[in-house]
Parts: structure tokens; C-alpha cells; sequence
């Protein structure tokens, strides 16, 4: 069993900069991986609108391929830490190295808490109150479209306290999948642990440094709102002079361009400091205690 450290709150902070230190050190390589992820995403939306039956199967293919995608951009970061260049091949090493299986387990937390929100929003909401609930959607969608006002009756007939209830439950569940996920990529990739076993650690160090965890998501947020402002200026600009579409190509592949190796550098420094992975870089010091 995997020795836990602890590591201070700050750490989250410590892990973010990280993240940003290793995108600084190669812009154009660790760029590049998260523009080819970025282009495949838009691809997928492109053939929804094309063909919405093929987009659905591509995008779940996407989605089932994210986690090898990640494992790829976590050891590109790796190799830029080491002083190596990243590489748009590395996007693919999970599969070279034969850990795809490995890495793919990190999806069941994900299956398990789609399965668990179903069924409760079944039985807490109903079949019938769920198809009250579609329509009413696509009809305050037309009101909005059309430009008109919402009649409150359709709220009032919405169960809203379950469906309130049944949001907290997914917030709920949204975090204690992260729990699980959130070193495992670098723990198999980078520790040669296996699935199950890196989902295992990477729960007992998320919950050992809870602080260090909700530092790092704060953090993150306002990350991400500032980053979303930044490029949605340049999807501005180039909208003006190119169209929309084009604008917003740029804002998209721009932003998954920095946040995907951002997000693959801190997990990297998260996983060096939470499970002994190797010894912290001098972007990321870190402070712990050891945990038989």
C-alpha cells in the first residue's frame, strides 16, 4: 500500500503554479497536445449538428478516449519536467506502454455515479414528472428563442425541491469522483500502479489533504474565469474580422490549449507531493509529513 503524505494547505496553491510553470517552460509542445485534443472536441460537435447519431456515437467515443488522452498530456508534462521536449505522440502513450486497460479503470468511478444519478432521479422524480420536466425545458427554451416571458405556471407545476435536492446529490457525486480520479492518471502512468489501486490512493490522499483539495479548486475557478475572459476577447477579435465561426474555433482551441496542460502539470505536482511519486520540483515545494 501507497505511503500518503501530508502536505499543507497552500500546496493547492503550490500544485496550480506548477501547472502554469510547466506550460511556460514549453508553450509550443505542451500547446500542441492540448490543441489536437481541443480539435477533435470541436470535430465531434461539428458531426452532431451534421449528423446527430454518428456526432452522439463519436462523442461518446471521445468521452471513453479522455481518460488516455489525459495519461498522455500527464506524461508529456512529465517529460518537459525531466527536460525533455513534449511531443504530439505522447498524446498516445498510454497505448504504447500497454496501460490503456489501466487507465481506462479510472472511468468506473464515473459509471458507477451516472448509474446511481439515474436511478435516484427515476425514483425521485418519476418518469412522468421527468418528461414534465423535458417539456417544460424545451418550452421555456422556445420562450426564450421567440424573446418572450416565461408563464410562472410552468414552473410552479416542476417538483422543485427534488430537483433541487437531486442537484445536490450530483454535486455530491461530482466530488467524490474527483476524489478518486484525481492523481490516479499519474499514479499509473507515472508509478506503474494499477487501476483500481491508483483509484484507491488517489481517494486516501485526496481525503488526507482535503484543505490542500479546496485550495486548489478555488484556485482553479478563478483560473478558469480569467482564462475564459482572456480568450473570449481574442474569439471577439477574430470574430470581427473573420465571423463567428472562426471565433469561436479560436476561443475553444485557445483555451482547452492552456487548460488541458495546465490542469496535467498540477495533478503532476499533486501526485508528486501526495504520493512520494518523485522528489518536488522547485516550482512546487512541498511540506509533509509521512504516513506509515
Amino acid at each position: 500500500m501507497s505511503n500518503i503524505n501530508k502536505v499543507e494547505a497552500s500546496a493547492g496553491a503550490a500544485w496550480l503554479v506548477g501547472g502554469f510553470t510547466l506550460l511556460r517552460q514549453a508553450p509550443l509542445g505542451l500547446g500542441t497536445l492540448g490543441l489536437i485534443w481541443g480539435l477533435l472536441s470541436l470535430l465531434v460537435i461539428q458531426a452532431m449538428a451534421v449528423q446527430p447519431t454518428v456526432g452522439l456515437l463519436l462523442q461518446l467515443a471521445l468521452a471513453i478516449c479522455g481518460p488516455l488522452l489525459f495519461a498522455g498530456m500527464v506524461y508529456a508534462v512529465h517529460e518537459v519536467d525531466q527536460g525533455r521536449q513534449a511531443v504530439p505522440a505522447h498524446l498516445l502513450q498510454a497505448l504504447q506502454d500497454q496501460r490503456a486497460p489501466r487507465v481506462l479503470a479510472t472511468l468506473l468511478p464515473q459509471i458507477a455515479a451516472v448509474l446511481g444519478l439515474g436511478i435516484l432521479l427515476l425514483v425521485m422524480i418519476g418518469p412522468s414528472q421527468l418528461q414534465q420536466v423535458l417539456e417544460v425545458s424545451q418550452e421555456l427554451q422556445r420562450t426564450a428563442q421567440a424573446g418572450g416571458q416565461p408563464d410562472p405556471d410552468l414552473v410552479r407545476s416542476l417538483p422543485v425541491g427534488r430537483m433541487f435536492l437531486w442537484f445536490l446529490l450530483l454535486l455530491a457525486a461530482l466530488l467524490a469522483v474527483s476524489l478518486f480520479t484525481f492523481v490516479a492518471v499519474p499514479a499509473i502512468m507515472l508509478g506503474g500502479r494499477g487501476g483500481l489501486e491508483a483509484l484507491r490512493d488517489s481517494f486516501r490522499a485526496c481525503v488526507r489533504n482535503l484543505g490542500a483539495m479546496a485550495v486548489f479548486y478555488v484556485l482553479l475557478l478563478i483560473a478558469l474565469l480569467a482564462l475564459s475572459f482572456a480568450v473570449q476577447l481574442v474569439g471577439v477579435t477574430v470574430q470581427l474580422l473573420a465571423g463567428p465561426t472562426a471565433g469561436m474555433w479560436v476561443a475553444n482551441l485557445l483555451l482547452m490549449s492552456v487548460l488541458m496542460p495546465v490542469l496535467a502539470g498540477s495533478v503532476y505536482h499533486a501526485w508528486q507531493q501526495m504520493l512520494g511519486g518523485t522528489a518536488p520540483s522547485s516550482s512546487a515545494p512541498a511540506h509533509t509529513h509521512l504516513e506509515a
